[in-house]
């Protein structure tokens, strides 16, 4: 009959399986909820992933198989030959006394119980007797008894043998204990001897072998298919903790995909006394600690990251050599007792039986010694022992009359361990015997004390002799050498299922929790107030009745389904206990082998139904996700300009945002609408976008500036506030450029930098945007080398930008190009001929400044005729022109009171634009919609902002360095030169360059004619009727610069005055100071500059 665990009494024995996994990390949701179709399911809240979707429906690709593992534990004691047993008794079944094992087998195939004279079709009696099988024990023969048909479960029956051996070699050597390496022939032995043994098909699945210690794992052909993720180690625990003398080897399997078995096989440390006991408590704990497996990729294909304990698998098995003795008790009197039962089975008229004879009557001599030498007790209790004892400890059998029975259940007290079984219900069988004697079994004590083994470990009842110490070579024997090793159950068999873990840690944490809750008792007092006899206490029904959700009815189901395991892995598995036994009649070890047959139903995953359902569940999850994910669409302004430069070859077919042709400080607005087209409001923003060298980071291209909704964004953020959308809802992203920054400029026109670039909104929980900004750059003069300027060809910069190089000397007109494409710069001796005295975007600036000022001074004078002291009264309130508070005029910053506006830089774009076309800065064709005061302001920024981004200046740092060291040479000649002197000095330097010359007499003359309109004495309107010099003439003004000529008349004071702050102004954006000079040096080029811009600006003396 298969022998099943008894049910644990606990208070966690009546939770089910379901209830314990509940708060169970990573425990998988219930299947009414994830067995819904998708499309059923709230995946708004809930997100799915592929895996679990898949987990959900694992009962649609997984199929119940069955499988018995028999597992067999053997300390061989380095016996030679031993090999030869194994597979009589672990694989065939045989070697097994029922009467002294307890068994009544059950044939599984039809069910019917058998006794133990027929047996798989064989009569037993046909066996070979004991006193044969110890007499081919001399002949080193195996010693499995003839004729013995097999008692157990074996052969193809069994789909896992899990073979744990132990002392394959001399563990007691120092040379095999110290060994550094594993001499693989043992194994081989061993692993031959099964190979021999199991039927055909049979394959090592997991072996691992640690110095004595030897595991051997062999699968079925259909088993074998089901096993995955083996992984195999050993820890070693003997000499200094760490040897492998002592240990264990243990084994991962996986079944299926879906249950996790771990197989354990150890010897602990010897011993019989209490340090010996600890140190096999220690041994156990370092095994579960440091062992430690492969990762595995679980049933919800995720890889673990680190490898799994014991304690994280489904089923365990530890065998082996536990060494776990009997405590408390006489060796004499337990060897006593149990020969008393295995002399049964020799024929007392045999030779064979003089031996075990011999052993009883000595340890039935050391039994009344004792006894004799205890203090005497009264005569009826002496009596009484007598009567016991007499008939016990007859060498002539066991058997005893009713009267001594009742004899023994009126005495006092058991005064031997004879007496302990002379007192319970039936002393003279087997299993009565056998319970005595495990109440002092040091493994049952250390797992009720909770010092090893208690965390849900569990082992089959025992009914059979304790497997250790045997006389090698006899059934029943026990060691009757010199040291009368008392017998003790060494070897044995455990198992702990995930369930039983459960409940255990269960059962802990329910008993802290009502610890904790004494203490709190105790520290409240309450204690103390429940022995007072007095007190009165309240009941509350709402606050003291039992919460109804915390009661737990019995389950019925769950009682009568006792081995029900839930996996890790979410399956239901089914684990039984056939038998438990070992095998007297293996005589080649003082060690009785013995073995367990587990019967296990499992969930075995089918991977052709496993494929079929990963397909459709990707199928449904993409139709869920594109149906409940967040989604938008990004609707792009198709704005064009009709008739600009287009550098794309149909911008029409342009999937992002076309800016078109862009040119400085022109402003373009472009705008994206993003409308939630999903069933689900959906939440966006624009992220930081991957950028590569020169592109700025950021949200955007530092050239645009965006706005969400009307909220400004900042272009180098990392991230936009989320704008939420409910279905159907739309919002608004205006982006604006305005290249005004002369650096971005200067990238540009050099083409380091591309009006090229992309923007990522990123929608949370649906997929990521990429919108491409582009547009096509127009080049312009600021920037720009003046050499370069005067071989721009006539047309302006714009023409020389739809040349390409190689069709001709200078190149010829071509289509405009791409704006990602960079310009090959041209050879030297294919550049333009310099075409110009100097740049014609400086004269035309300056002709028009000097043409502007005029007219504004004269219109001021005609509208605003002056008093004698320069200024009018106008209702009590004095007007003075813009040139008498700011001497700079019209170049100082502070007149130009409109600076910020956007009409302001609009003017500069359209004025700039002129120059880089060669159109006319003049009135009739340049409307800028501006007075001509505020007309000549955007122009004075402009000059000034064409002159500051030279890079070369009008004055280079090679001209200034040759400036400076003339005039400081006239210094320390201690020859004062005169301000003409020094005025043609510097020009002599300066006209080497002669286009650096031209351009600087063209400001200077500017400049001075602004002064002599603005500084001259107070005129009418008549006097400035003057018609301006020609451009061609206006170089005349060297005449008066270089002391040829005089110019009118005018007050030296404010023309002093005037002089200096103009030289203020246009010494930093005339002149180029070397860089890496000291800040000495520096200081001292910065005041000279300004001195040597007033030799030419100033006009208040003649030095």
């Amino acid at each position: 009959m298969a022998v099943t665990r008894a049910r644990p009494n606990s208070t966690a024995s009546t939770l089910s399986a379901s209830s314990l996994m509940q708060d169970v990390p990573g425990a998988f949701p219930n299947r009414s909820t994830t067995s819904l179709p998708l499309n059923e399911q709230n995946v708004e809240s809930n997100y799915v992933s592929l895996s679990q979707a898949i987990h959900a429906r694992r009962a649609e690709f997984v199929r119940p198989k069955q499988v018995r593992i028999k597992v067999g534990s053997w300390n061989v004691a380095a016996y030679k030959g031993a090999e030869k047993d194994v597979g009589g008794w672990f694989v065939q079944g045989k070697g097994v006394t029922e009467e002294l094992d307890g068994l009544s087998l059950k044939d599984h195939r039809t069910g019917d119980i058998q006794g133990p004279d027929h047996v798989g079709g064989s009569r037993m009696e046909d066996r070979e007797d004991v006193a044969a099988q110890e007499a081919r024990y001399a002949k080193k023969q195996s010693t499995i008894p003839k004729n013995d048909p097999g008692s157990l479960s074996g052969n193809g029956e069994i789909g896992l043998y899990v073979l744990c051996l132990q002392e394959v070699v001399d563990v007691n050597s120092v040379a095999e204990a110290l060994r550094p390496y594993t001499d693989p022939s043992v194994a081989g032995k061993w692993k031959a001897a099964m190979l021999a043994a199991l039927p055909a098909g049979y394959t090592l699945v997991a072996e691992q072998q640690l110095i004595g210690m030897l595991m051997l794992i062999y699968a079925s052909p259909d088993v074998a298919n089901d096993v995955r993720s083996v992984s195999t180690t050993s820890v070693g625990t003997g000499i200094a903790g760490y040897m492998g003398n002592k240990g264990a080897v243990t084994a991962r399997i996986v079944l299926g995909e879906t249950t996790r078995l771990v197989f354990i096989s150890s010897h602990l440390s010897a011993g019989a006394d209490k340090a010996a006991l600890e140190r096999r408590n220690w041994d156990v704990s370092q095994i579960v600690s440091r062992t430690r497996f492969d990762p595995i990729t679980d049933t919800m294909d995720l890889h673990q990251n680190t490898g799994e304990q014991i304690g994280d698998e489904d089923f365990a098995f530890w065998a082996g050599d536990l060494n776990y003795r009997l405590e408390g008790i006489p060796g004499d009197d337990v060897r006593r007792l149990l020969m008393l039962h295995t002399r049964n089975e020799y024929d007392l008229s045999q030779r064979s039986a003089r031996k075990i004879e011999k052993e009883l009557q000595t340890a039935t001599a050391s039994v009344k010694s004792r006894v004799e030498e205890r203090p005497s007790v009264s005569s009826a209790e002496s009596s009484d022992t007598s009567s016991i004892s007499s008939p016990i400890f007859s060498t002539h059998g066991v058997q005893r009359t009713s009267e001594d029975s009742r004899t023994s259940t009126d005495s006092t007290a058991p005064t031997t361990l004879v007496d302990e079984v002379a007192a319970s219900e039936d002393p003279m069988s087997l299993q009565t015997t056998l319970t005595s004697l495990l109440s002092h079994d040091e493994l049952h004590q250390q797992m009720q004390s909770r010092k090893a083994f208690h965390d849900g470990w569990q082992e089959g009842p025992i009914t059979f002799l304790p497997t250790y110490k045997y006389d090698a070579g006899s059934v029943g024997v026990f060691d009757s050498s010199e040291k009368k090793r008392a017998p003790s159950w060494c070897d044995r068999i455990m198992y702990r299922t995930r369930r039983d873990r459960l409940a255990w840690e269960s059962k802990v944490k329910a008993e802290e929790e009502a610890r904790k809750k004494d203490e709190e008792l105790k520290a409240s007092g309450a204690d103390e107030a429940a022995e007072e006899e007095e007190i009165l206490y309240d009941y509350d029904p709402d606050a003291d009745g039992v919460d109804v959700d915390d009661y737990e009815e019995y389950d019925v189901d769950n009682e009568a389904n006792d081995n029900l395991v839930m996996t890790k892995g979410g399956f239901e598995d089914e684990i039984e206990l056939e038998y438990y036994t070992a095998h007297q009649r293996v005589l080649s070890s003082d060690h009785k082998p013995l073995d367990a047959v587990f019967h296990m139903k499992y969930d075995c995953v089918i991977p052709e139904l496993k494929a079929k359902v990963h397909a459709a569940v990707a199928k449904e999850l993409d139709q869920a996700e594109n149906e409940n994910r967040p989604s938008v669409t990004v609707v792009v302004d198709r704005h064009r300009d009709i008739g600009t430069e287009q550098s794309d070859a149909d911008p029409a077919n342009f999937s992002g945002v076309w800016f078109g042709s862009m040119r400085w400080a022109k402003t373009r607005h472009r705008y994206l609408t993003i409308a939630n087209t999903g069933r689900v409001p959906a939440s966006f923003s624009f992220v930081e976008r991957p950028v590569v060298a020169p592109q700025s980071p950021g949200i955007a291209p530092k050239w645009i500036n965006m706005k969400v909704n009307d909220e400004p964004a900042a272009s180098s953020s990392h991230i936009t506030a989320a704008v939420k959308l409910e279905p159907g809802e739309t919002a608004s992203v205006e982006l604006e450029v305005r290249i005004f920054d002369l650096r971005t400029m200067h990238d540009l026109n050099e083409g380091v930098q591309h009006l090229d670039d992309i923007l990522l909104l990123r929608v949370e929980g649906g997929r990521d945007h990429f919108v491409p900004v582009r547009g096509h750059w127009l080049d312009n003069t600021l920037g720009r080398s003046l050499d370069k300027l005067t071989r721009l060809p006539e047309g302006g910069i714009r023409k020389l930008q739809r040349q390409k190089p190689g069709s001709g000397k200078y190149g010829n007109l071509a289509p405009p190009a791409p704006s990602s494409q960079v310009t090959t710069p041209m050879p030297e001796d294919q550049q333009a001929p310099v075409r110009f005295s100097a740049p014609p975007a400086l004269l035309a600036l300056t002709t028009e400044i000097e043409r502007l000022s005029t007219r504004v001074v004269a219109e001021w004078d005609m509208i605003h005729p002056q008093t004698a002291e320069g200024s009018e009264s106008i209702e009590g309130e004095m007007v003075r022109p813009p040139w008498k508070s700011h001497p700079a005029w019209p170049f100082d910053e502070e007149c130009w009171t409109e600076r910020s506006t956007s009409q302001w830089e609009d003017a500069l774009g359209e004025a700039c634009n002129a120059l880089d076309q060669d159109e006319s800065l003049g009135e009739e064709s340049l409307q800028l919609d501006l007075p001509r005061m505020q007309r000549l302001y955007v122009l004075a920024d402009l000059l000034l902002l064409f002159l500051t981004s030279m890079p070369d200046g009008i004055i280079t740092a090679d001209m200034w360095l040759q400036v400076d060291q003339c005039l400081a040479e006239s210094e320390k000649n201690k020859r004062k030169l005169s301000v003409d002197e020094q005025r043609i000095a510097v020009q002599e330097v300066i006209s080497q360059a002669p286009s650096h010359n031209v351009s600087f007499i063209l400001i200077t003359s500017m400049t001075e004619r602004i002064l002599q309109e603005t500084t001259g004495p107070s005129t009418n309107a008549d006097q400035h009727t003057e018609p301006l010099l020609s451009p061609s003439k206006r170089l005349g003004t060297l005449r008066r610069m270089t002391g040829l000529g005089r110019v009118p008349a005018a007050s030296t004071t404010a023309a002093g005055d005037a002089g200096g702050a103009m030289a203020r102004i246009f010494a930093s954006a005339i002149v180029r100071l070397p860089e890496g000079a000291g800040e000495k040096t520096m200081a001292g080029w910065k005041k000279r500059k300004l001195e040597v811009m007033e030799l030419f600006l100033r006009r208040d003396g003649e030095g």
